[in-house]
């Protein structure tokens, strides 16, 4: 990005933390001494905190998306995972810094801050370009619902039933009828999430794949399997349930009943995360995995 391009950064900040609300109004008159505008809910260096404050409102996501030159996350994974669908189909380049637990996504210490904005405001920056997955829920002929997923798209019980059958198919061939407590469609990014926790596979970010996960298969032998992410995958509930649900990123939850399909593809947009010049994945993984240790 090329120098002074930056004229707008939207701050989103996790509602319920007041140290990140603190921060994020020394961060609103930081940005304003050096000309640059604030967009979003924190916008006064005096900001007191709420903590009844549900987040960022539906008109300050319209200005964020249509107005935004950098977005900076204050907050953990899961407010990451929000401001991927807050920033909609712009390919806006995101500062996460962590205020949450593992932080996988939000790999910047409260400390580089200033010093990482100082480079990016001048264009020294690199983004790592992330996968996401459109969702189409269907049920007969019609869309019920669409959406977007940075991590994965999970079907599952929500109530204690018996097992899900769920028919997948890969480009409209038959890959298998999972009968398990669920299945998770997985991006490299939501590898470490859902994903390992089911047993699945560690995908490096930048490969071209999707991992489809059974969650506690009936069959064993039912294991994850890696596919291209240019394949279209689809779902189907086969058998009669109830309390099943769609979500997406375990944030956007929708009903399923019985033929529901779910439609799975690569989005054309990805999500831009910028990346500490000191660090790279493997060095996430070995802190945020305590391997070795």
């Amino acid at each position: 990005m090329p120098k002074n391009s930056i004229k707008s950064v939207g701050l989103i900040v996790k509602p319920n933390n007041a140290a990140a609300w603190k921060t994020a109004g020394e961060l609103s008159e930081w940005l304003r001494q050096r000309k640059i505008k604030v967009l979003g809910n924190p916008r006064d260096k005096k900001i007191k905190f709420d903590a009844k404050r549900r987040g960022i409102s539906k008109t300050e996501i319209e200005i964020i998306r249509k107005d935004t030159d950098l977005l900076v996350v204050l907050g953990g994974d899961g407010t990451i995972l929000s401001s991927a669908r807050i920033i909609g189909d712009r390919e806006i380049p995101v500062l996460g810094i962590n205020y949450g637990g593992l932080g996988y996504l939000t790999e910047f210490r409260i400390e580089e801050m200033f010093d990482a904005l100082d480079e990016i405001l001048k264009g020294k920056f690199e983004v790592d370009r992330r996968v996401m997955l459109d969702v189409q829920h269907r049920r007969g002929g019609k869309i019920l619902n669409r959406g977007r997923a940075l991590n994965d798209v999970v079907i599952n019980k929500v109530v204690v039933a018996r097992i899900i059958e769920i028919e997948a198919s890969l480009n409209g061939l038959f890959v298998n009828s999972f009968r398990a407590d669920g299945l998770i469609v997985s991006t490299p990014t939501g590898s470490t999430a859902y994903n390992l926790s089911a047993g699945g596979p560690i995908v490096y970010p930048s490969m071209n794949a999707v991992v489809i996960t059974p969650i506690c298969p009936f069959t064993l032998t039912n294991r994850p399997i890696v596919v291209p992410d240019h394949a279209e995958i689809a779902l189907e509930i086969k058998n009669k349930s109830e309390g099943v649900a769609l979500t997406l990123d375990g944030q956007v939850a929708y009903e399923m009943k019985t033929n529901d399909r779910v439609v799975i593809k690569k989005s054309k947009t990805t999500f831009n995360l910028v990346q500490p010049p000191n660090r790279n994945y493997f060095d996430v993984l070995r802190n945020k995995l305590k391997w070795g240790r």
